[in-house]
């Protein structure tokens, strides 16, 4: 291409660079002998090894990619990374936590300055070892724990658990929970303790554990994904049963399966809070919830995912950031009350 533009190599690449070195009317030569000969300009993988560095930031999201833009809290998350990566011209390459995601041997050749994972926690994920491996700077969102990760973390348990006794101090003692995917292996149902035993995952499994500390092993159904849907399934496993033993409560580990919860119960003529009370996990906003506002567990998430991509930052400038753990707030809202009086009696 350059010898039909006649100039040198050097002065092509310059010239599709848009370096000031470069007359226009050469630049002009240049551009139209690509077009000419159909080519799109330099490799840019090939660019970013030259420099050492490809300007992409691998950023795992737990479920399918479609989740990443359905999810409420995944967007918000998403959105505090690209604020703070977008001003240093850094690229976000979003890859799923499911059978979408690129095979180890495909995921060892992407150029990565640096990955995030952004909503999974796994801690087994075996791109986990093959980026460590890679030398690859590393940033946990709630997990995964390993040496040389960054974590950002939140209190997980400890919210669940505040929220947990805000519903004991109200009188109920007939509490299940409902649980995000402990795996993502499509299961869904309730939980038993071998099932409990494989949980992937930090989050869903401190969530579960903040219920457990204040009620004790109450049941958990486990849904196949963070949906509203899935949501609305698990709350008709609970609570379309006779009243003696239907929950006064349910807890479940996303405000977007609380929203499934409420669907649930308005099909079943369940009053919310004075048959059964409702309660989630996150602070989202939901504006189909109308008038109705969660009690819930308020998570940063906006400043997780900027805390996550700072830290991104920090690594690429060659600095260990230390390990953050952000507070979370129980907000009460118009979904929990009392147990029902024919369960207090």
């Amino acid at each position: 291409m350059a010898a039909h533009a006649g100039v040198s190599p050097s002065t092509a690449s310059l010239a599709f660079s848009g370096s000031s070195r470069v007359t226009p009317d050469t630049r002009a030569r240049v551009l139209t002998a690509a077009e000419e000969l159909g080519y799109a300009g330099p490799d840019p993988l090939a660019a970013s090894l030259r420099r050492g560095r490809s300007g992409i930031v691998g950023t795992f999201v737990g479920e399918r990619l479609l989740y990443a833009f359905r999810d409420p809290v995944a967007v918000q998350l998403l959105d505090g990374i690209s604020e703070v990566l977008g001003p240093h011209g850094v690229g976000l390459l979003l890859l799923a936590g499911d059978t979408s995601r690129p095979g180890l041997d495909k995921l060892a050749r992407i150029p990565l300055d640096a990955a995030i994972f952004a909503t999974c926690g796994l801690e087994d994920d075996p791109a986990l070892e093959l980026l460590s491996r890679r030398g690859v700077p590393l940033v946990g969102v709630e997990g995964p724990v390993a040496d040389g990760v960054v974590l950002v973390d939140i209190d997980d348990r400890g919210g669940t658990a505040e929220l947990a006794r805000h519903l004991h101090d109200l009188g109920h003692r007939r509490v299940a929970t409902i649980a995000m995917p402990l795996r993502l292996d499509g299961s869904r149902g309730p939980v038993d303790e071998a099932r409990r035993a494989l949980v992937h995952y930090r989050d869903v499994r401190h969530r579960m554990e903040g219920v457990f500390d204040v009620f004790g092993h109450v049941p958990v159904v486990e849904t196949a994904s963070n949906a509203v849907d899935e949501g609305e399934w698990a709350g008709r496993v609970l609570l379309d049963v006779p009243e003696s033993e239907r929950p006064t409560a349910v807890i479940a580990q996303s405000d977007v399966l609380a929203s499934g919860v409420l669907r649930a119960a308005a099909q079943l003529g369940l009053r919310v809070p004075e048959d059964v009370s409702v309660a989630g996990f996150d602070g989202a906003d939901l504006p189909w919830l109308h008038s109705t506002v969660l009690s819930t567990v308020v998570q940063p998430t906006d400043e997780k995912g900027r805390t996550a991509a700072r830290a991104v930052v920090e690594l690429l400038e060659g600095r260990r950031p230390a390990d953050v753990s952000l507070p979370v707030t129980v907000r009460l809202g118009t979904t929990t009350g009392p147990p029902p009086v024919t369960v207090r009696s």
